[in-house]
């Protein structure tokens, strides 16, 4: 079966791959992302005002305009002790009505650490997955959510991953150390997004 990630980013499929490598094994599954198409990709307006109706507004249009199952994901930012104002939420990379390219969400985000003297901070996220007309599954569950992490004022000095930028600002707070610099960093950082694991085993389970 081919499942379709509602994404163009490179950098998230890739990870997601990663995640749901011994899922794709048993099920035979082939994920792909909307870049995989080859086809005019649909304008979304991801406009609602949780991160479920975003995701769900992904997912849906998608599988309406390609008819193969297809999940869509919706993530927001949340800082510990910060006013509303400075809260990214769901718009982690649009400030003041400005999408930021990742150099400048990095300058932004240390910005914001160095504002708070460095932030506590977690991401929340949100999945809806539309297998057909009539099979839709979606969750907000906190088990979809990341530990909690510090964002510092500097980035990492040689380590940088398109599509990912506030990574190279996260540091695993226990050891103080950057993500990247953490001996098992990517089993850490799925690790903790375990839920989407989870998630993909319940819905399998239904629609085999």
């Amino acid at each position: 079966m081919k499942l379709l990630y509602g994404t163009s980013n490179p950098a998230k499929l890739s990870a997601m791959k990663i995640r749901l490598d011994s899922l794709a094994k048993i099920y035979d599954i082939e994920l792909i992302g909307l870049k995989d198409l080859n086809l005019e990709i649909p304008q979304v307006p991801e406009n609602g005002n949780t991160l479920l109706e975003n995701a769900h507004q992904k997912a849906a249009a998608y599988y309406e305009a390609f008819h193969i199952p297809v999940f869509s994901c919706d993530s927001g930012l949340y800082f510990d002790h910060v006013p509303e104002q400075d809260q990214p939420g769901v718009h982690v990379r649009t400030v003041n009505g400005k999408r930021l390219t990742d150099e400048e969400m990095i300058a932004h985000y240390s910005a914001l650490a160095q504002k708070y003297k460095n932030l506590t901070a977690r991401y929340q996220n949100a999945i809806s997955f539309v297998y057909d007309d009539e099979h839709v599954f979606e969750s907000m569950d906190p088990s979809l959510a990341s530990t909690p992490f510090m964002i510092t004022t500097k980035p990492h000095s040689s380590v940088r991953k398109k599509g990912f930028p506030i990574d190279s600002l996260s540091i695993e707070i226990t050891s103080g150390k950057y993500f990247y610099d953490l001996p098992d960093q990517e089993a850490d950082q799925f690790a903790v997004e375990d839920g989407f694991l989870q998630f993909f085993k319940g819905v399998f389970e239904k629609i085999r």
